[in-house]
């Protein structure tokens, strides 16, 4: 199915801040506060509600600082229609097109409304969208019976279909929401497949909901069993079940990707969709055609020679001919053509168009029947040499047709190959009728490489990113190509091969072939297929019409603004300029943001679980409450501050070089250690408070308050790298936020009435001091923990490197 791009609907900011009171954890918290309304605890409430108004107003800062940039981003892919109004042509945004407005379209325009046909020439639309019909559908202007369906509405064009071929004129009868399109769009959206990353934080979000219903609910029991205050425990357990989730992780992923996206647009590189931040980082093979990515787009003519080779200004003028006069598709060699012919000197006035026959993605030509000045009409044929050949039966010889034998073949095809190997594209070009045809000569283009583009894909290769060359083009073409770029040597698969091999058989061979020569266009989508058979994660780069299907299929669809319509909009991501170091950064930006985005995870679900871990041992230990709801409500605003500066931290280099996979067991895995380590200092806390210095429950509250506080900020420093963390900078904000929250919770006892507010009492020197002793010991044992994980880790994954099937990345997880 094409992906259509839905019209933008941003979400305004009232609805935006509302959204963020429509949690369930925080309708919780809202209804906890009208319960000690009820109770006449006018603090508590007051200060339950303050501190949901806080967390709120953070999330909605950040979210719509987000949203704010995606859409200014987003407002540099504007697509544009051609449209006819007061009988003058002009470009127009897609959302500008109105009922009555007459759209010009061409191959590779999607239809930006439902409309009636008024004129067509071999028109091909692809209506997969609508139909799911894979094939495209003939188009000319009629009517229709009123109950026909879709595919039997010849006469008419729908919105989201795009044009395969050909050209047309169409009058728009409805737009947006009252096309057919419109009517089912939200539905096409709501079926979008997830990322890989989004499904594993679905999952995750799940278990923990899970997690939290339980401990709570054993609290309140545990507490209730042992006669304590039922208001107490209900606001305690509240308190408890929002201090175990990590509810900012929605405004935290949405930061982390937007700041992901900003900074890829600095490097001229477009996010569509957010989530393909992390498919991006996640890519170990790199598809792409030559033209405008590997060279520098800037296609010239510089030959045009009859069948022997020699050069022969008859054919550049019969190419020139053929080029001024079709009109169902832009195409670069056609202007190579036209720019030649002009510096030729070779007037192009007189001329009139009998018929055209527009590309033919199968067949690989297109003609145009010409009247020239003083001449008979001619038919002209361009395109790949085999194409044009098996319509031929003479060749053009000294001013005269010859008999286009075996002989005379060969010593074409083997013009054709030598100057192929020199990085040449050649096209035949042909006179007369299909299989009466004459061949008149060859078109010799030559687009060089792009200065530095060796550098760009070695740079890939060193992030793990294989580069593979699908392409139209001769195999001797791509050949030369891929050795001037430095691919490694190998042979070079071609589409007549392909047509040969079933999809498990193309899976087997494609993980060790870098050229893809002479494809069909259905093919692109068969290779991109088998390579995530074998087992890789793959990008795709296209511009093309005949991109699309590959695009879709691919786990990242990659396209420049400068394609067509259906192209670009079938992509996740829009390159500025087609340039394979901008993708490379790209790449690198994706896994910092998904780095980034693991360590908010990975370091707030740990904290969490020590802390309910710590909390329902406690509500059995204790005979009090060991934190008081408020005081928990404070402890989890307050270490949220800093973590959402996590958005911006640095990304050692190390973490940059290989692709990083989603794994919900090494997540969880990680969060158990972590968390119980938290747990152990947790219990020897208590031990302290309550068997050395026999505190009351004033003094332990308000000393494992800051002790909890402090051990938090500790895990966000040590973790947030694999390295020893003193040899890891974190970013400026996340290192003074962090110091500001330490300062802020050691000076809180000592507050005078906020103190009071919040229960809290002074801490004697000699505990204060013991106090950070045991964070300080947190901190030691946490950083060896780290340390022995990550050795194990990697006896792991080299143990197990030699029986993998992915190449390119270690594509694994590690914290």
């Amino acid at each position: 199915m094409i992906a259509h791009p839905a019209r933008a609907r941003d979400r305004s900011a009232l609805h935006l801040l509302a959204a963020q009171f429509a949690t369930p954890l925080v309708l919780i918290l809202v209804f906890a506060a009208l319960f000690s309304l009820f109770v006449r605890e006018w603090v508590d409430a007051a200060i339950i509600l303050a501190i949901v108004l806080g967390s709120g107003l953070l999330g909605f800062s950040q979210e719509h600082r987000a949203s704010q940039a995606i859409a200014q981003l987003r407002s540099q892919l504007v697509r544009k229609v051609a449209v006819l109004r007061d009988g003058v042509t002009a470009e127009v945004a897609f959302d500008a097109v109105v009922p009555g407005d007459v759209v010009l379209l061409k191959a590779g325009d999607i239809v930006p409304g439902d409309g009636a046909l008024l004129n067509a020439t071999s028109l091909l639309v692809d209506e997969a969208v609508l139909t799911g019909e894979a094939f495209p559908v003939e188009k000319q202007p009629g009517c229709s019976p009123e109950q026909a369906s879709v595919s039997q509405r010849t006469g008419a064009l729908f919105e989201g279909t795009s044009v395969r071929s050909g050209s047309a004129r169409m009058l728009v009868v409805r737009t947006g929401s009252d096309t057919l399109f419109g009517a089912i769009e939200q539905d096409l959206q709501k079926a979008e497949e997830q990322t890989e990353f989004a499904r594993g934080l679905d999952q995750f979000g799940r278990m923990l909901m899970r997690v939290m219903l339980v401990v709570v609910s054993l609290v309140i029991a545990t507490s209730l069993l042992l006669g304590r205050d039922l208001v107490d425990s209900l606001l305690f357990a509240v308190a408890l079940a929002v201090a175990i989730s990590p509810q900012l992780l929605p405004a935290i992923v949405t930061v982390t990707l937007a700041a992901g996206a900003r900074r890829m647009a600095e490097h001229g590189v477009i996010v569509r969709r957010l989530q393909a931040i992390e498919n991006l980082g996640g890519i170990d093979v790199l598809c792409t055609d030559k033209t405008g990515t590997l060279t520098r787009g800037a296609i010239a003519l510089s030959a045009s020679v009859d069948a022997q080779g020699q050069a022969d200004d008859a054919v550049l003028r019969l190419a020139a001919v053929n080029a001024a006069l079709q009109t169902s598709m832009d195409s670069p060699l056609d202007q190579a053509v036209q720019s030649a012919a002009k510096a030729a000197g070779i007037a192009l006035t007189g001329l009139e168009k009998l018929a055209e026959e527009p590309y033919d993605f199968a067949a690989r030509r297109f003609s145009v029947t010409a009247q020239m000045p003083g001449l008979a009409p001619v038919r002209i044929t361009k395109g790949a040499l085999r194409e044009v050949l098996r319509t031929c039966s003479t060749l053009r010889q000294d001013g005269s047709a010859s008999p286009l034998d075996t002989t005379a073949q060969q010593q074409i095809e083997a013009l054709v190959e030598a100057r192929a190997a020199e990085g040449f594209r050649v096209l035949a070009l042909a006179t007369g009728a299909d299989g009466q045809a004459c061949l008149e000569g060859l078109l010799l283009f030559f687009d060089p490489p792009k200065p530095g583009i060796e550098q760009a894909v070695a740079s890939l290769a060193d992030s793990g990113i294989s580069t593979r060359i699908i392409s139209g083009d001769n195999r001797h073409v791509c050949q030369h190509m891929a050795q001037v770029i430095g691919l490694p040597p190998g042979e070079a698969l071609t589409g007549e091969v392909i047509a040969g091999l079933d999809d498990a058989e193309l899976a087997r061979r494609v993980p060790a072939i870098h050229v893809f020569a002479e494809v069909e266009p259905q093919q692109k989508e068969r290779i991109v297929r088998a390579l995530q058979h074998a087992g890789h994660a793959v990008g795709y780069m296209g511009d093309g019409i005949n991109d699309a299907p590959a695009l879709r299929a691919a786990d990242v669809g990659i396209s420049v603004d400068s394609a067509v319509d259906v192209a670009r909009e079938s992509a996740d991501i829009v390159l500025l300029r087609p340039d394979l170091g901008a993708i490379g950064q790209g790449v690198l930006d994706g896994r910092r943001t998904f780095a980034n985005t693991l360590k908010y995870i990975a370091i707030t679900t740990s904290a969490n679980f020590g802390n309910m871990v710590s909390m329902a041992l406690a509500t059995v230990l204790l005979p009090f409450l060991p934190l008081l709801p408020i005081q928990i409500l404070l402890n989890n605003f307050l270490s949220d501050l800093p973590a959402v500066t996590i958005a911006g931290d640095r990304v050692d280099e190390e973490r940059l070089a290989h692709a990083e996979r989603w794994d919900i067991a090494l997540v969880r895995g990680f969060m158990i250690v972590f968390g119980l380590i938290s747990t152990a200092f947790d219990l020897a806390t208590f031990a302290l408070l309550r068997l050395v210095i026999q505190a009351d429950a004033a003094t332990f509250r308000t000393s494992w308050f800051v002790i909890s506080l402090l051990t938090e900020l500790v895990a966000l420093m040590v973790l947030r790298t694999r390295r020893p963390c003193w040899r890891s900078r974190p970013a400026p904000l996340l290192l003074w936020s962090s110091l500001f929250v330490a300062g802020l919770a050691i000076a809180l006892p000592y507050s005078g009435e906020l103190a009071t507010l919040f229960a809290f009492v002074p801490i004697a020197p000699g505990l204060l001091g013991a106090m950070v002793l045991l964070v300080a010991g947190y901190a030691v044992v946490t950083e060896l923990a780290k340390h022995v994980r990550r050795q194990r880790a990697g006896q792991a994954i080299a143990a197990g490197t030699s029986g993998r099937t992915r190449t390119g990345t270690s594509g694994e997880t590690r914290f």
